[in-house]
């Protein structure tokens, strides 16, 4: 069935009540006549909204709202915007060359972006960046780049106080990949040498840059590779696509990942498509399940048996614009959103985008809907490029040097707020943070003890909007249970 999206024409940004960092989808290609929108994602749902604003994405893409979801900043790669969508004080001149001169209004290279919290400071955000440069022959990358955000400048807007300083340089692929330490605080960033099997692998601290290393992954690696490059949503896994040297067969690379050491291993190669590129990869919310798609089959890999399921067939869809204009609804990349599902953007400049309702689930079961989301407006491939923010350390690994107090501290629910307290009339607002990796219920009682609400909490999930049914006036307790760890609050309905 498809879905006819309520549309407002907005002149400032929206505010929503959602999923943390990465609760924000920024859509519209690259010409500025043209209506953009954003998709604005909490545990379970997402609304969306059109919006008039200046920045456009091709293939580049970076976006990322504060712990709570209120939108902070984006970059296309050519420059960085605030929460008001417009250029972030010192926030013009990313990746300054040529390629930047020919794209003015967006890169189109994919997941060649990713904003990162600064590890021990609310204050600060990191972007890393890429650019390509053409070498007569193709377009490689030669060094990642980075820059940092102080948010509290500028009145709450942010600046950029460093530019494009160089991480480290050599002849790379496309794309950036990023996972949490096993201390939970900072990350692993990663990116492809090009035509060789060799990844880096940059360790981000409190400090700043503390290591990079580099490793032989042992796998043939076809000539100027493109490819998305994802981890498993615990962190435990990490994939890219490759092809032969005709780019006629694509094959899934898939390997363990040590988040203490930051090595990979146990090296899988998956053959899955033939006389086909694969263009978007990406996990399912537990793990479980890698998707990988053509332009015109979707592809479901069983991580534990390497079983590989067709799931999905380009349906043929083209939506008829004008009666010159017809856009064709392909498979290009795919997105895990906050609300556990995945979407699926076109390779060319189109009004709709695919979603997968129920990613874990085997077969075609997954559900993978065709252009059944509607945006009134044109959207050109890009997806965020966002690693699992709320990843917490490993508890017991003799890496974890942060872990005083943190055992218990992951081991039961935290943080849990309600708001509007007393309530009067709307939803309810709840804050929490989950066992790591564990589902919760949230129930609510009546003073006899009587259950008179009740829902389930996903493992990703730190926020939900709570529509409960009439409440007489009286107290309430509101109660997560989650990992054997039960927390209540009392609520006062007025």
């Amino acid at each position: 069935m498809r879905k006819w999206l309520y549309v407002i024409l907005i002149l400032i940004p929206f505010t929503a009540f959602s999923q943390g960092e990465n609760a924000v989808w920024l859509l519209g290609d690259q010409f500025y006549q043209f209506d953009k929108g954003r998709m604005t994602f909490d545990s379970t749902s997402y609304s969306y909204q059109k919006e008039f604003r200046k920045m456009a994405f091709l293939g580049t893409e970076a976006t990322i709202s504060d712990r709570n979801g209120n939108f902070l900043m984006s970059s296309n790669g050519v420059w960085i915007a605030n929460a008001t969508t417009d250029t972030m004080l010192n926030g013009g001149g990313l990746n300054p060359g040529p390629e930047v001169n020919g794209d003015p209004n967006g890169l189109l290279l994919p997941f060649a972006n990713m904003f990162l919290p600064y590890p021990g400071d609310t204050s600060k955000y990191v972007l890393f960046h890429h650019v390509s440069l053409f070498d007569g022959v193709s377009y490689p990358v030669y060094e990642m780049l980075m820059s940092v955000i102080d948010i509290t400048l500028d009145n709450g807007k942010g600046a950029v106080i460093s530019k494009n300083d160089t991480v480290f340089k050599d002849t790379l692929n496309w794309g950036i990949g990023a996972c949490r330490h096993a201390n939970g605080r900072d990350w692993w960033i990663v990116m492809h040498e090009n035509a060789t099997d060799a990844i880096y692998t940059v360790l981000f601290t409190a400090q700043g840059i503390h290591s990079i290393q580099k490793q032989s992954l042992g796998v043939p690696i076809s000539w100027y590779n493109v490819s998305s490059y994802v981890f498993s949503p615990n962190g435990d896994h990490f994939a890219f696509t490759n092809s032969d040297s005709a780019v006629v067969n694509g094959y899934i690379y898939l390997f363990d990942f040590d988040r203490c050491n930051g090595q990979f291993s146990n090296t899988r190669i998956i053959p899955t498509s033939q006389n086909g590129f694969l263009w978007g990869v990406n996990f399912s919310p537990s793990g479980q399940f890698l998707y990988a798609n053509t332009s015109t089959y979707l592809f479901q890999i069983d991580v534990n048996t390497l079983q590989v399921d067709t799931v999905a067939t380009y349906d043929g869809y083209c939506y008829q614009y004008n009666p010159n204009v017809s856009l064709c609804t392909t498979f290009f990349n795919e997105y895990l959103a906050a609300n556990g599902k995945i979407y699926i953007t076109s390779g060319g400049s189109v009004q709709h985008i695919h979603e997968m309702n129920y990613p874990d689930s085997a077969g075609t079961a997954c559900d993978l809907q065709q252009h059944s989301i509607f945006l009134d407006m044109f959207n050109f491939r890009a997806v965020p490029n966002h690693p699992n923010y709320h990843l917490g350390p490993v508890i017991g690994s003799v890496c974890d040097s942060l872990s005083v107090g943190q055992e218990e501290y992951y081991s039961q629910i935290q943080n849990f707020q309600i708001s509007p307290n007393p309530l009067k009339e709307g939803p309810l607002q709840i804050m929490y943070l989950l066992p790591q990796n564990q589902s919760g219920i949230f129930e609510v009682y009546d003073l006899n003890g009587k259950i008179i609400y009740q829902q389930k909490l996903p493992p990703w999930s730190s926020m939900q909007s709570i529509s409960l049914p009439n409440l007489r006036a009286g107290l309430y307790s509101c109660v997560i249970r989650s990992g054997g760890s039960v927390v209540s609050r009392k609520l006062l309905k007025i």
